[in-house]
């Protein structure tokens, strides 16, 4: 005798927890199943160690553990089977069969054929001129699973194809783009005058409401417009056929997941991190894992509502010399912890709704110190929002980026490091110079100059340094360039090596100003060099080709 587990992600929604339950009960009414009993495994109650116990304590040695879940993201693929190894060993020779996640199937797009034509008309039926000049936004969670995002749009032409539509264009709520207003304006764009925005969601839930909140604001921007959103699929016989459906699948060993596709086994351009990465199962705060346990309500903040913190690398400065990845994850972010020297333009076209935390730290004036910027990331992403702790440059390139990462990672938080252009490289590039060039330099120093030669704290070798007779480029050193020059000469460095110092690089406003070692303090101070300023010296700063210079 094989009982089914429906496993259900969790919702702060008491509508979408009322949802599934009244999902599960259909299904059981239904009586093809011996036993059915659903839990999350975050967020609401029951939790799935509920649904397994009560399954278990019937007799049932042996269960199909269905994640009821749209797309095959983290929580299909690694998420709810760690979940179930943890009930195995909970229950010593329970046994489990998984199924697969819903995906793109036909009982779907006829019911979300339903719920986009009950919008269209308000009523029972819709006539085949009302489809025709008629476009869906259909709107999918989001993931950072690529192949998961890629079955939204899979759906989406599945959807288009047959039905009458004037299209169909995939977009998401949270975590990857095409965002609501961008597919909405879009399809404005592309000659729409009536869209209808299709949740492609099980249940009712925050962000379901968010897209109806943002679709809104779209539409009084856009009087012109006639914009109409679709409930959610919800609770229906279509969905419950699925189930049984996956349920017998299981049964039959016909899961027939998709790995072709999957980042967490095959390296898939631009999330190499996923690969192999480990799975572990969220802890509901219903389920004594370790050895505690306490109450659960809707308002209550625990650390897995998918809050999450991304420490980007924004490059030297303008605007278009962040990283795709940066730009995606900018877009879509909750918060924004920034920092002075990150490219501020970027923060003109956030969200009206982001929360942006100045997180500078002004030479001589106003600073956020590094407990409170750890603090803020650690506390907001608790409260399940998408955090971007947007740096200049490169995060780990004298930017305290790791020190963030091990604040969030002691603090249990989902943390990931986008790397950046550090200006060590992309302003002597910006100003035509190479910081390296074959049979002139072979190596490359990038310094911190923030502490002068002598320091009781600095960890530099200024006398290797000397030395050496590649490229040394440096950072922070407004302050300390002539210390380090003299130091420089006085360990063996040619007086006459040429020096090129370039303020404020890739912005419109970008000098750079050359002279020889033994000369850059007094000539940085009389043409007023200040931060942010890099200094490169060595032979490559005579290669200038390129850049303005004085």
């Amino acid at each position: 005798m094989t009982g089914l587990v429906i496993v259900g992600h969790g919702t702060r929604s008491a509508a979408g927890v009322d949802q599934f339950a009244a999902l599960v009960e259909r299904v059981r009414r239904r009586g093809d199943v011996a036993d059915v009993e659903g839990g999350f495994i975050e967020l609401s109650r029951p939790p799935l160690t509920d649904a397994v116990g009560a399954l278990v304590a019937r007799g049932h040695r042996a269960v199909v553990a269905l994640p009821l879940v749209l797309t095959a993201a983290g929580h299909g693929k690694g998420d709810i089977p760690a979940a179930m190894g943890r009930e195995q060993q909970r229950h010593p020779g329970l046994t489990y069969r998984y199924g697969r996640p819903l995906g793109p199937h036909p009982l779907l797009h006829d019911a979300l054929e339903q719920r986009i034509d009950a919008a269209l008309a308000g009523a029972d039926h819709t006539d085949t001129a009302e489809r025709a000049g008629t476009w869906v936004a259909l709107i999918g969670r989001g993931s950072t699973d690529p192949d998961a995002n890629a079955e939204v749009a899979k759906v989406a032409r599945l959807l288009w194809e047959g039905r009458g539509y004037a299209g169909v264009e995939p977009g998401f709520i949270s975590l990857a783009q095409p965002s609501v207003p961008a597919v909405l304006e879009r399809l404005r764009r592309l000659g729409a005058r009536r869209i209808v925005v299709a949740p492609y969601f099980l249940f009712a839930g925050v962000l379901p409401d968010r897209i109806v909140a943002q679709s809104a604001q779209f539409a009084a921007a856009h009087p012109d417009l006639d914009v109409r959103v679709a409930e959610v699929i919800g609770d229906c016989d279509a969905l419950a056929d699925l189930v049984l459906e996956r349920y017998a699948e299981a049964l039959g060993g016909d899961i027939r997941m998709n790995c072709d596709t999957c980042a967490y086994r095959v390296l898939m351009p631009g999330f190499a991190d996923k690969v192999g990465r480990p799975q572990r199962p969220h802890d509901h705060p219903d389920d004594p894992v370790g050895g505690h346990h306490h109450q659960h309500h809707h308002g209550h903040d625990h650390h897995h509502d998918h809050g999450s913190v991304a420490v980007v690398g924004g490059g030297p400065g303008p605007d278009d010399l962040i990283t795709v990845r940066a730009k995606a994850l900018l877009d879509a972010a909750d918060v924004v912890v920034v920092d002075r020297l990150a490219p501020q333009g970027l923060l003109a076209g956030l969200r009206p709704d982001v929360l942006v935390i100045d997180a500078a730290k002004v030479p001589r004036g106003p600073s956020m110190s590094q407990d409170a910027i750890n603090a803020a990331l650690v506390a907001h992403a608790r409260a399940g929002r998408r955090v971007v702790r947007l740096k200049g440059g490169d995060p780990y390139v004298f930017g305290r980026g790791h020190e963030e990462v091990l604040a969030c990672r002691a603090a249990g938080v989902p943390v990931s490091v986008v790397p950046g252009v550090s200006s060590a490289i992309a302003a002597p590039a910006l100003a035509g110079v190479p910081v390296t060039h074959r049979g002139v330099a072979h190596d490359v120093t990038i310094v911190s100059g923030h502490l002068p030669p002598g320091h009781p704290d600095s960890l530099v070798d200024w006398a290797a340094l000397a030395r050496a007779r590649g490229t040394v480029v440096l950072l922070m050193a407004v302050d300390t360039i002539a210390k380090i020059a003299t130091v420089l000469i006085e360990h063996g460095r040619a007086p006459d090596t040429p020096v090129l110092a370039v303020q404020d690089a890739g912005l419109p406003h970008q000098r750079s100003v050359p002279a020889r070692l033994d000369e850059i303090g007094a000539v940085a101070a009389r043409e007023g060099i200040g931060p942010p300023a890099v200094f490169v010296l060595g032979p490559v700063a005579a290669l200038t080709s390129t850049g303005p210079t004085n």
